[in-house]
Order: structure tokens, then C-alpha cells, then sequence
């Protein structure tokens, strides 16, 4: 009797946990850039948490793109600062529900991964480590840059009535606020 009332309270609380709403955001933890053979790498640490409808979507075989974006801010004394560079890497997460595993995948090499969990999947993707983004010969010699870089759920990808849908969902507008800081050269 004992046994069955606290199998039936342990089913009705893993039931209202699925039915809260979970607030998602992305935040850029940490992140720096550092030069190897004339290229700027970047290392950065994210935290990425889905919203309920993302996760929603995510597990009935919608794919969500995050993309990391980065700018390189020329400072000048006497003008505006000048974004003399940006970039954009997009990352595709996607659940296929027959292998029970998550897929992340670099849009812009090709690349992709294969993990059993989500939470493996979303450390992965909050994990970059030597990302080359750009060249040193195309940034002034002279010159004193910020970097920054933000990552965000993009819905671009998604036909238009969805994304006027999206629009108005705040559950949808997954971004992290820019993180800044001063490029070492």
C-alpha cells in the first residue's frame, strides 16, 4: 500500500515537472582570442538552456539553428568605431527519434557530432575551442580592435508563417547579450 501511494506521488511530480514552462536563454560565459600561425582562434565557454517550446519542437523533429556571431570592432578616436569584420557560425541541433540520439552539426564546415543525451549535445555546442575566424593580415596594423561575440537562436531558416509565429513568442528569442573585450596582438 505504502509502496503504491509513493509510486503514485513520484508519477504525478514527474508529471507537473513536464508541465512547467522552462524559461530558456543563452549566455557567453567566458571568451578570448588568441593568434596561431596568423589566424585569430576563438575560445569561448556558452550557456545554452532551450525554452519549452524550443525543446518541444526539437523532440518532434524540428531542427534548431544557433549561431555564433562575432564582430571586430576597429576603436577610433575621433569617428564612430567601425566594425571592420563579422562572422557568423551557425550549428545545427537536431534529435532523431529512432536512433534516440542528438545531432550537432557545423553548417559552415560540415562537421557533426553524435550524442545520447541533450545535455551532451548543448555542452558540446557551449564548448569552442581554436574556432578559426579570421586572418590577421585583414585587420590594421595599427589598430585597436574589440572583439565581441553573442550566440543566438536564429530562426531564419523557417518558412515565413512560422516565423511571424516565432515573433511573437518570447520562448523563441533565445540570444545572449554581447561579450566584449580587447584583441591581444
Amino acid at each position: 500500500m505504502l509502496l503504491a501511494a509513493l509510486a503514485t506521488v513520484m508519477t504525478a511530480t514527474v508529471f507537473a515537472q513536464n508541465q512547467i514552462e522552462r524559461q530558456g536563454y543563452f549566455e557567453v560565459r567566458s571568451a578570448s582570442s588568441r593568434l596561431v600561425d596568423g589566424v585569430y582562434r576563438l575560445d569561448s565557454r556558452l550557456q545554452l538552456v532551450l525554452s519549452s517550446e524550443a525543446l518541444e519542437a526539437l523532440n518532434s523533429g524540428v531542427p534548431l539553428t544557433i549561431e555564433l556571431q562575432m564582430q571586430f570592432v576597429r576603436v577610433r578616436r575621433l569617428y564612430l568605431d567601425a566594425v571592420d569584420a563579422e562572422l557568423a557560425v551557425r550549428f545545427e541541433l537536431e534529435y532523431r527519434p529512432l536512433s534516440q540520439r542528438y545531432i550537432v552539426r557545423n553548417l559552415n564546415s560540415g562537421d557533426q557530432a553524435s550524442f545520447a543525451t541533450l545535455f551532451s549535445a548543448l555542452n558540446n555546442l557551449g564548448r569552442v575551442s581554436g574556432l578559426p575566424v579570421i586572418d590577421e593580415a585583414l585587420l590594421e596594423d595599427d589598430a585597436t580592435y574589440r572583439v565581441r561575440v553573442r550566440a543566438m537562436l536564429q530562426t531564419q531558416q523557417y518558412p515565413a508563417p512560422l516565423r511571424l509565429l516565432f515573433f511573437w513568442r518570447s520562448e523563441w528569442h533565445l540570444q545572449s547579450e554581447w561579450y566584449e573585450w580587447i584583441l591581444e596582438r
